[in-house]
């Protein structure tokens, strides 16, 4: 099914392999905006009622059962609930996986580049063929530096409850930055995939924080 599915993606973008990986990614981001926008909505209003959780907390610190009733009751009359933002989450990860799966894939890649860089190989292997100062590596490189700008970008996004211990505040903080680390091991396309995806998220993100939901 995956063999079947690059090919006509590919196909569809002229056979230009790179261009099939951006516009595959920017679909498949664009379906998943209804969910999306489905998550923002409860991170705001779990922004907006977490006040009102503290003070539950404190009153129903010895009472995890009353905690969890009126935790819901809370959530209830905002239309919400407290694993909202989880289901949305979820339903995304196939659809993740299969944009992986496209992006990685070994033989449709083959023969296909970015600006001469082959998209089916990675850093150290274009190192190895092509040299250190060479086009390929210096548009790997490129590529990685749009990843790390991106992730800077999310970081500064995240927005870390103040009552999270301090160790956990900068793990949250790092998270964005996995994906330059990935970039770095994967083949260019997964890179490239993970530019398109990674900045479609941050620049949702950011729009979807500006307008009420």
């Amino acid at each position: 099914m995956i063999d079947s599915l690059v090919t006509f993606v590919i196909g569809m973008s002229g056979g230009n392999a790179a261009l099939a990986i951006v516009l595959f990614t920017v679909a498949v981001r664009f379906a998943l905006l209804p969910l999306n926008v489905r998550q923002a909505r409860t991170v705001k209003i779990r922004e907006r009622l977490a006040p009102k959780l503290r003070e539950l907390q404190k009153r129903y610190a010895r009472k995890p059962e009353r905690l969890v009733e009126e935790t819901r009751a809370l959530y209830a009359k905002e239309g919400s609930s407290p694993f909202a933002g989880f289901l949305p989450m979820l339903a995304q990860l196939p659809f993740m996986w299969l944009m992986y799966r496209v992006a990685t894939h070994p033989t449709a890649l083959a023969g296909h580049d970015l600006f001469g860089a082959p998209l089916g190989h990675q850093v150290a292997g274009l190192v190895a063929n092509y040299g250190l100062a060479s086009a390929p590596v210096l548009v790997f490189f490129l590529v990685i530096a749009l990843v790390t700008a991106v992730a800077w970008l999310s970081a500064r996004q995240i927005k870390v409850p103040e009552e999270q211990p301090e160790v956990m505040r900068r793990i949250m903080r790092l998270l964005p930055y996995g994906s330059v680390l990935a970039a770095l091991v994967l083949p260019l396309a997964a890179g490239l995939y993970l530019l398109v995806s990674t900045a479609w998220a941050t620049g949702e993100r950011a729009v979807l924080a500006s307008r009420p939901l």
